[in-house]
């Protein structure tokens, strides 16, 4: 029995007949799909790329504000967004033109230019936090801070929730089974024993989070203010109060990661709740789209940083690597891009719309779910909401994981798909871009209101 309330063989007679649906309309996805194998692995240019629920590819061809159009001529509505990459919608005008702007001024030279200083500034205004440093990825981000929480500490062990999510930092890359922390199952290639590090408690648990920085070994806490990717998590009331508390008692660090939860506002969680984390980290969306990512820090952790490199510096004799930075970290085109979304596209007003947009589908899903009789849930975060497949929303990535039924998920999302509307894919999340209407929020609800109706429609669907 499935505990989503539908019965498997409603859902595989929904999925068979969706993907000949998919097959008979998109002609030349299938085509360059075929064409791709010869050239790409697995037919992608990122091997994940081909796990979305269609039965090929769905080849893009342009993509603008919250829509975007394939290689067939179909128009989508778009509240998957690059899994938040383009929080702000797909080319906003001030970032079109930052390109175009910097396209015949060089792209990149290893050297600052007058807009890292404004960038600088800008991010010390919105989060707080006095100084910053720009990479290319949010994985860079957070692997360049660990290794300056263990310099800065003298520490080993790294702090992760189970269920987090912060890129491929191989720190991260850790489950907790029976109380133990575990290799996240489908890891390749991992040479060393990340365990032996690495350490994992569940969301929301304070007692199993004491418990874990009592030895005085965790150089740092890497969290996200909300669970995001293994279905959204929210934080218990006062929990990251607790959290900072506990970590300053034990004298590790704290490091928030904003990349998926700058969806809050315009200061991520950390302004909207008032964190104080000694580093922030941030990605995806913070340059419009392009390539991008930054980190800050709190003045004594400045401080601590420069006392660790003069110390690298003396160990060395005056040279060495400190094992942070790639030459297009900070590029110029990169910076410029920041620069234009800070100042012009993420503003109060784009996040006020967004906002209200999201409560509006969120109250939609929810009259669903109602509506249906379904034991499911909503959690939002900001300009985020998600449907799970759970009565109530959970409290922790392993309650998260266990409401996962990915042929039900499958089989919702390329429904969607078929009649123009995408929502991220492997679970039931959504985001409102500035561009997103009211009626495009009306329209995915009455898509899936569609799907649910059909489903439940089939003979014997309804399981209790």
């Amino acid at each position: 029995m499935s505990s989503s309330g539908i019965a498997e063989h409603a859902v595989e007679a929904l999925s068979a007949r969706e993907r000949e649906r998919f097959i008979a309309a998109n002609p030349q996805s299938v085509a360059l799909a075929e064409r791709a194998r010869q050239s790409l692995f697995g037919g992608v240019p990122m091997h994940w790329m081909s796990d979305w629920s269609t039965p090929a590819p769905l080849f893009v061809e342009r993509a603008e504000g919250a829509r975007f159009f394939d290689v067939d001529g179909h128009e989508y509505l778009d509240f998957c967004l690059g899994d938040t990459g383009s929080m702000f919608g797909h080319s906003p005008a001030p970032i079109a033109a930052a390109l175009r702007e910097q396209a015949g001024r060089g792209l990149t030279s290893m050297l600052p230019g007058e807009d890292a200083v404004a960038c600088g500034e800008l991010l010390a205004a919105r989060f707080g936090l006095p100084f910053w440093q720009v990479v290319t990825t949010a994985t860079d981000a957070n692997r360049f801070v660990l290794r300056w929480a263990r310099a800065i500490t003298g520490r080993k062990v790294i702090l992760v929730f189970d269920g987090c999510y912060h890129g491929t930092v191989d720190e991260t890359l850790v489950r907790l089974r029976d109380g133990h922390t575990v290799h996240r199952p489908g890891l390749i290639g991992q040479a060393r024993n990340l365990t032996q590090h690495s350490r994992v408690v569940p969301f929301n648990d304070l007692a199993a989070l004491e418990a874990a920085l009592a030895p005085g070994d965790v150089a740092a806490v890497l969290c996200e203010p909300a669970l995001t990717n293994i279905g959204m998590v929210l934080p218990a009331p006062g929990f990251m109060a607790r959290l900072r508390e506990l970590t300053r008692q034990a004298g590790s660090l704290l490091i928030i990661d904003e990349t998926h939860t700058l969806s809050t506002g315009p200061g991520g969680c950390t302004r909207a709740w008032g964190l104080e984390p000694d580093f922030l980290t941030v990605g995806k969306a913070i340059a419009g789209g392009v390539p991008c990512a930054v980190y800050g820090c709190s003045a004594e952790m400045a401080q601590a940083m420069h006392l660790a490199r003069a110390h690298s510096r003396e160990m060395a004799e005056g040279h060495g690597h400190s094992g942070m930075g790639t030459t297009l970290s900070a590029n110029a085109l990169a910076m410029h891009c920041l620069r234009a979304n800070l100042e012009q596209v993420m503003s109060a007003q784009a996040y006020e719309h967004m906002l209200w947009l999201a409560t509006r589908l969120a109250e939609g899903f929810r009259a669903l779910i109602a509506r249906h009789a379904l034991p499911w849930s909503v959690t939002e975060l900001g300009a985020r909401c998600e449907f799970q497949f759970r009565a109530t929303p959970p409290q922790n990535g392993a309650e998260a994981e266990a409401a996962f039924h990915d042929s039900l998920q499958m089989a919702l999302h390329l429904y969607l798909i078929n009649r123009g509307i995408l929502i991220t894919p492997f679970h039931n999340m959504t985001l409102c871009c500035p561009q997103t209407s009211a009626g495009d929020v009306d329209r995915l609800l009455a898509a899936l209101d569609a799907a649910l109706t059909e489903l439940l429609a089939m003979p014997g669907a309804r399981q209790a």
